[in-house]
C-alpha cells in the first residue's frame, strides 16, 4: 500500500452551491472527477480512491479563529434554513451543504497529510473544494471559508508528524491567507509563484516574512502573459533557492489550475505537461528532502475541462507515470 498515490474528494465538496454564475461552481469538481475516473482503470495499482475525512472544530481552530469559524457556520445555517444561496464575504457563497463540504475538504488534506506521514501512502492529491488559499486567520474570502492545507500543516505539527512544512502555491492568485497564517512562523515556508497585480493584490516580491519568520515566504510575481518556457525556468530556479535555504520534512502544494492557458480568471501560458514537470520537480526535491511525503491541495481553476485535464497531469506526476496527451 505503502507505494500508491491517494486521491481524496469528499462527497459533501460537490454538493457545495454557489450557483452556477459564479467561477467557482458544482461543474468543477463534476468534471474533475469525471476526467480521473475515466482514467482510474489505467492508474490502476499507481493510484487509489481514499476515505476522505471530516474536520473538528479543533482542527479548524489551529489555524482560525472562533469569531471566524462561527461566523461561517452560522451563514452555512441561514442557507440551509432559507434554502437559498447566502454570501459569507463579496465574491464568497455558501449553499445548505457548504459547512460539511467545507469541513470535508479540511479533513481530507489532514487525512491525506496523516497517510502520507503515517507511510500508508507514497504521496496525494486532495480534490478539495470550496478551495482555501485566500482564507485568512480570521476571515473568508476569495471563494475561500476556512485554509485545507494552512490547517493541514498546524495538524501535521501538533501531532508531532511533521516539524518543518513547505507550502508551495502555484495558484494564479497570491496565497494571501496562507501567507498571513505563517508570516511570523520559521518552521513553515511559504513560497508562492502567482501573476503579479492580480487578485488579492498581495504577494510583493519584497514580502519576505516578519519577526521569526523573516526569509520564510517568498513572492515570485510574475507579468500576464508569462509564457511555460520562462515559467519552467523561474519555477526551477525557486526550488533551487528553496532546496539551498530549507530543509522540510513535508511539502504541501497549493495546487491551482488557473495558472493554465485559457483560464478565464488568469493569464498565464501553462499546458497540464508542464505542471505534470513541474509536480515532477517537486517530488524530486521532497524525494531528496523528506522521503517523497508531499500532498497537493486542490484551488483554483476555473475552465472545468482544463481543471480535469491539469489535475490528471499532476496525479500521475505524482504517481511516476507518464503524462497524456490531452
Amino acid at each position: 500500500m505503502g507505494s500508491m498515490t491517494g486521491f481524496y474528494l469528499h462527497p459533501a465538496s460537490s454538493l457545495h452551491d454557489t450557483g452556477w454564475g459564479h467561477p467557482e461552481h458544482q461543474g468543477r469538481l463534476r468534471a474533475l472527477a469525471s476526467t480521473v475516473g475515466k482514467d482510474l482503470l489505467t492508474l490502476h495499482g499507481h493510484v487509489d480512491q481514499m476515505k476522505s475525512g471530516d474536520a473538528s472544530l479543533e482542527d479548524l481552530g489551529l489555524v482560525h479563529t472562533s469569531a471566524h469559524i462561527n461566523s461561517v457556520r452560522a451563514v452555512c445555517d441561514r442557507a440551509k434554513e432559507s434554502g437559498r444561496i447566502e454570501s459569507v464575504a463579496a465574491d464568497t457563497n455558501v449553499s445548505a451543504s457548504s459547512w460539511e463540504a467545507a469541513l470535508g475538504s479540511v479533513g481530507s488534506a489532514i487525512e491525506a497529510a496523516r497517510a502520507v506521514a503515517e507511510g500508508e501512502i507514497s504521496n496525494a492529491f486532495v480534490a478539495a473544494r470550496p478551495p482555501g488559499h485566500h482564507a485568512r486567520p480570521d476571515g473568508a474570502m476569495g471563494f475561500c471559508l476556512f485554509n485545507n492545507v494552512g490547517v493541514a500543516a498546524r495538524w501535521l505539527q501538533a501531532m508531532n508528524l511533521a516539524e518543518r512544512i513547505l507550502i508551495l502555491d502555484w495558484d494564479v492568485h497570491h496565497g494571501n491567507g496562507t501567507q498571513d497564517t505563517f508570516y511570523e512562523d520559521d518552521s513553515v515556508f511559504f513560497v508562492s509563484l502567482h501573476q503579479s497585480s492580480h487578485y488579492p493584490g498581495s504577494g510583493a516580491a519584497d514580502e519576505t516574512g516578519a519577526g521569526l519568520g523573516l526569509g520564510r515566504t517568498l513572492n515570485v510575481p510574475l507579468s500576464e502573459g508569462t509564457s511555460a518556457e520562462t515559467y519552467k525556468d523561474v519555477f526551477a530556479e525557486t526550488l533551487a533557492s528553496v532546496a539551498d535555504r530549507f530543509d522540510p520534512d513535508f511539502v504541501l502544494v497549493s495546487s491551482g489550475f488557473d495558472c493554465l492557458a485559457g483560464d478565464p480568471l488568469g493569464g498565464f501560458l501553462l499546458e497540464p505537461e508542464d505542471l505534470h514537470w513541474m509536480t515532477r520537480r517537486v517530488t524530486e526535491y521532497a524525494s531528496a528532502s523528506c522521503n517523497g511525503r508531499i500532498v497537493a491541495v486542490l484551488e483554483g481553476g476555473y475552465d472545468p475541462k482544463r481543471l480535469g485535464a491539469g489535475t490528471l497531469a499532476v496525479i500521475r506526476a505524482l504517481a511516476d507515470l507518464e503524462v497524456q496527451g490531452d
